[in-house]
C-alpha cells in the first residue's frame, strides 16, 4: 500500500485534528461575528499582524461589514490558533502560506500538507532533543551549584 493509499484510507477514518475547533469560542456559531479589535483581544495578536497574514495570503478571505470592517468568525479563530501553533514550531512564514494555499485548493493536496507538516515535525524532534541536551548540561550545572553550596555551609563555624 502506498502512502497516499494509506493517508486516503486514514482520511476516511479519522477526524482531521486541524478541523476540529478549540475547546470554547467567545460566541456559538450563526452568532460569531468579531471585529478585528475583538480577535486583538481573544488571540494577543496586533491587528497589524491580522492584516498581513491577510496581505501575504496566510489568513482566508475575511468577510466585511456594509462599512467595510472585517468580521471575522469561529473558523477564522480556529484558524489563528493552527497558525499560532505552527509559528511555535518555527516553520518558516513562506511554509505556512504554501500550507494556507495548500488548504484552500482542497483535498486533493492532501499529499503535499502530509510532507509539510512531516518536515515541520522533523524539525520540532530535533529542536526537543537539542533542548533536552541542554537541560541535562542545565540540570547538572545546577546539581554541582547546590552540592558546593550545602558542602561550604557545612564547612562554616556556627
Amino acid at each position: 500500500m502506498t502512502v497516499m493509499e494509506t493517508m486516503a484510507e486514514a482520511a476516511d477514518h479519522v477526524t482531521d485534528v486541524c478541523s476540529v475547533p478549540p475547546e470554547r469560542h467567545p460566541r456559538p456559531d450563526g452568532q460569531d461575528s468579531y471585529t478585528i479589535s475583538e480577535v486583538v483581544a481573544f488571540t494577543g495578536l496586533t491587528a497589524h499582524t491580522l492584516r498581513w497574514y491577510e496581505r501575504i495570503g496566510l489568513m482566508p478571505h475575511i468577510d466585511r461589514s456594509h462599512t467595510g470592517q472585517r468580521r471575522y468568525c469561529n473558523a477564522d479563530l480556529d484558524w489563528l490558533d493552527l497558525v499560532g501553533k505552527l509559528r511555535l514550531t518555527g516553520m518558516p512564514v513562506a511554509d505556512m502560506v504554501r500550507y494556507a494555499e495548500l488548504v484552500r485548493a482542497g483535498d486533493h493536496t492532501y499529499g503535499e500538507r502530509y510532507d509539510l507538516l512531516e518536515a515541520t515535525r522533523r524539525d520540532v524532534l530535533a529542536r526537543i532533543t537539542e533542548l533536552q541536551d541542554t537541560l541535562a548540561v542545565l540540570n547538572r550545572k545546577i546539581d554541582f551549584y547546590a552540592d558546593a553550596g550545602r558542602a561550604l555551609a557545612s564547612e562554616r563555624p556556627r
